[in-house]
């Protein structure tokens, strides 16, 4: 047998495919050069994406001008440095990598540069000072600046990349440049969008109303009655709002996680032959609005709902408020977030290697034994991230409460009274979701104890062309028993919604009519101007339509990209770095629309009112997903694929892109049809984010119910739902099928 063909080592230990032309770092320095020359260095006035600048004043009018202007003509010394540091690493052109300097040169200009950006973008604003105390000791100041434009960013991004290559140049992460440039682009975008913006609603916690900082009302707030009492252990009164948040939070996981599995049993391991229908029928919760699924389940199950009015009538039982509270919130919530274990669930459940379950049929084990000892403790990462998102989905949701919840408070409905009710308490708030983030990291932790450092890959570079077992029959009776009241109930609420889009009134007047569709979506032809969108809802429509066309293949490309580098490299503060990138999706969507506006309002970067900040939050909200998802299915993927690959000589992005992609099919699945549709139905933050010129289509189903237009508020939700749909059919066929060299071969089984 011939030996592999090992890469070819020179005597600085670095492969020789790493020793290669300075084609990245000519490429970064171009770029950077660019932008100090060449494009504005501040952001236009009318937006990010605004190219007014091209024929307004451009390049000698102040807000426009390139750096290299900013300086010589309108007097911004302070940018000099910018200037110096992007000369330091020119010399590391002329100088190999395995030269000292050239690393030395790199790590200096890179990182000085990288960092007097930020410091020089923080410390003045558009009215002098950034930071308060720089005015009480140097006094009151007339210099100031805008927000950081195309030439700034691309400054600032090639000082970042020129830097990650000096750590590669000095053997971080073994030499890669790839490897090196993701996790640095990575940290500095969590930092930005993540941790900064949750950090300034957070630090507002420890401050009084007069904007001064007082620990002993921080600690005064956490204690409060309110959170943490525990008179419901002795009465019918609820418990404090911590306690019935970890509670539903639990339910819901658990109830999910099952759900979830079952569904992914259901679609990979049995010959049901309608399993295109029920994928379709098991994701049709989340591409609704939330509320609208709580208004459905009113219309169903509320005092003068469907079923309560017919049991009435049927059998004299007088109707209830039973949906109203834990119960209602827990039924709705569990339509809404199954959907997502099953998305991360199914990859998990297809990676499970048949020759692992042929091993254990050998020995003798009875089916029920090989399920429960083999396949299902291989899909511990796709349960242990499932329940995960789901326990964290139920924390930050606020939309179902607000409306099924009644008397039963939750942390997240308490965050949103406290910064939009009377007694705007940003504050509170912030102390409020300072406890959310507990449970958050203690999930997160448990999760991590559970996994341990077990090893679940299942796919290797061998060829796996056996048969799933047969399913024992009480588990596939299990997940028959289990999904399809779940189907039943998601068919019965969405032929609701769809009903009440036909009617004059929902719950009223039940006449049919096309009303409310052609006072939304009504086209008119014009011999002079063409077509005429003149509905009330194309404006939104079309703006929701390409921010979630927009940010879904970057939330999916990001998400991925992390669980790789999470998965598969090793380095310092990994695990801080990890916790982080959950930050966004741990605090409900209230926090985190009031935390860009704090953040993005002002200099270095201004953003709101604009789409791109619409982009920016859909991407760091539902990166989460991808990631989870990415790391469930890269941990069935056995390190020997890479290593094998990198042996040959191929580099870590080809690697990426040629082994790793392909078999994760499922996961990116999974990361675009829930950044997508997310982005389309996302109401908590977008709330505070949408602007005239940027309006989404929930604030605007959300105004329609506030002025009890359900039935426009219907009819919007069912032209998205099957937009949605379409969509979803258009990835799973863009992505295709993941493909393992098995035999195309069908479960046996009941």
């Amino acid at each position: 047998m011939n030996s592999p063909v090992l890469a070819p080592e020179n005597s600085s230990g670095f492969p020789e495919t790493l020793i290669k032309s300075n084609f990245s770092l000519k490429l970064w320095l171009i770029i950077a050069w660019a932008g100090f020359l060449i494009l504005p260095w501040y952001a236009a006035y009318d937006g990010f994406w605004s190219f007014i600048w091209l024929t307004d004043g451009y390049p000698t009018f102040d807000e426009y001008s390139p750096g290299i202007l900013q300086i010589t003509m309108h007097q911004r010394w302070w940018l000099w440095p910018v200037a110096l540091s992007l000369l330091v690493p020119l010399p590391a052109l002329f100088l190999p990598r395995t030269d000292a300097r050239h690393a030395a040169a790199l790590l200096l200009g890179g990182g000085f540069g990288f960092g007097y950006m930020l410091f020089q973008g923080f410390v003045l604003g558009l009215h002098g000072w950034g930071w308060d105390f720089l005015g009480d000791l140097f006094g009151p100041t007339t210099l100031s600046q805008f927000g950081l434009g195309y030439g700034a960013l691309l400054v600032c991004g090639g000082f970042l990349f020129i830097f990650t290559q000096g750590l590669a140049a000095r053997g971080a992460i073994k030499g890669d440049i790839f490897v090196s440039g993701t996790i640095g682009l990575s940290i500095a975008m969590v930092t930005a969008f993540v941790f900064y913006p949750v950090g300034k609603i957070l630090i507002n916690s420890l401050k009084n109303d007069e904007g001064d900082y007082v620990f002993s009302l921080f600690l005064e707030k956490i204690s409060s009655n309110n959170i943490w009492s525990l008179a419901c252990l002795n009465s019918e009164l609820n418990c404090g709002v911590a306690w019935n948040s970890l509670w539903m939070g639990v339910l819901v996981g658990v109830a999910t996680t099952v759900l979830g599995l079952a569904f992914a049993l259901l679609v990979t391991r049995t010959r049901m032959h309608a399993k295109g229908f029920v994928r379709t029928a098991s994701l049709l919760p989340i591409i609704t609005p939330p509320f609208v699924i709580g208004l459905a389940l009113i219309l169903l199950f509320g005092r003068a709902g469907a079923v309560n009015a017919f049991l009435e009538w049927a059998f004299d039982i007088t109707p209830t408020r039973w949906i109203y509270g834990l119960t209602g919130i827990l039924v709705a919530q569990i339509l809404a977030f199954t959907p997502i274990a099953f998305l991360v669930l199914i990859g998990v459940v297809e990676g499970v290697s048949p020759s692992m379950e042929e091993a254990a049929q050998t020995l003798r084990a009875s089916h029920w034994q090989t399920f429960w000892t083999v396949s299902l403790p291989l899909m511990r990462p796709g349960l242990a991230n499932a329940f995960l998102l789901g326990f964290i989905e139920s924390l930050a949701d606020f939309g179902n409460p607000l409306i099924l919840g009644g008397n039963y408070e939750v942390l997240s409905t308490q965050i949103f009274f406290a910064i939009a009710g009377a007694q705007g308490d940003l504050g509170m708030a912030a102390v409020l979701a300072i406890v959310l983030l507990m449970f958050t990291l203690s999930a997160f932790y448990a999760q991590r104890r559970w996994l341990g450092k077990k090893s679940y890959a299942t796919v290797t570079g061998k060829g796996d062309s056996g048969m799933h077992v047969r399913l024992p029959k009480r588990v596939a009776w299990g997940a028959y028993l289990t999904a399809m009241p779940f189907i039943v109930l998601s068919l019965v609420v969405y032929g609701m919604i769809l009903f009440g889009g036909f009617v004059e009134t929902w719950g009223y007047k039940h006449n049919f009519t096309f009303k409310h569709y052609i006072d939304e979506f009504s086209i008119h032809w014009s011999e002079q101007y063409g077509i005429i969108w003149d509905g009330a809802a194309w404006n939104s429509f079309w703006t929701t339509l390409q921010i979630s066309a927009i940010s879904a293949p970057l939330t999916a490309g990001l998400g991925l990209l992390i669980a790789y580098i999470l998965v598969r490299q090793k380095f310092w503060g990994k695990d801080v770095f990890e916790f982080l990138t959950m930050l966004s999706f741990a605090v409900p969507g209230t926090v985190i629309g009031v935390g860009y506006i704090l953040a993005f309002n002002v200099p270095p970067i201004e953003i709101t009112g604009t789409g791109v900040i619409l982009v920016v939050c859909f991407i760091f909200r539902n990166m989460p997903t991808g990631i989870r998802a990415g790391i469930a299915a890269m941990s069935q993927l056995d390190p020997s694929l890479d290593e094998a690959s990198l042996t040959l000589g191929a580099r870590s992005f080809t690697t990426l892109r040629r082994v790793l992609l392909p078999l994760l099919r499922p996961a990116i699945i999974a990361a675009l049809v829930f950044s997508f549709v997310r982005a389309m139905t996302a109401i908590s933050a977008v709330i505070f984010l949408v602007s005239a010129d940027y309006d989404m289509a929930t604030s605007y189903i959300l105004g329609r119910v506030e002025f009890g237009d359900y039935g426009l508020a219907i009819a919007y939700s069912s032209v998205l739902i099957l937009v949605m749909l379409g969509a979803i059919a258009l990835i799973q066929l863009a992505v295709g099928k993941r493909e393992l060299g098995r035999r195309d071969s069908e479960a046996l089984t009941i």
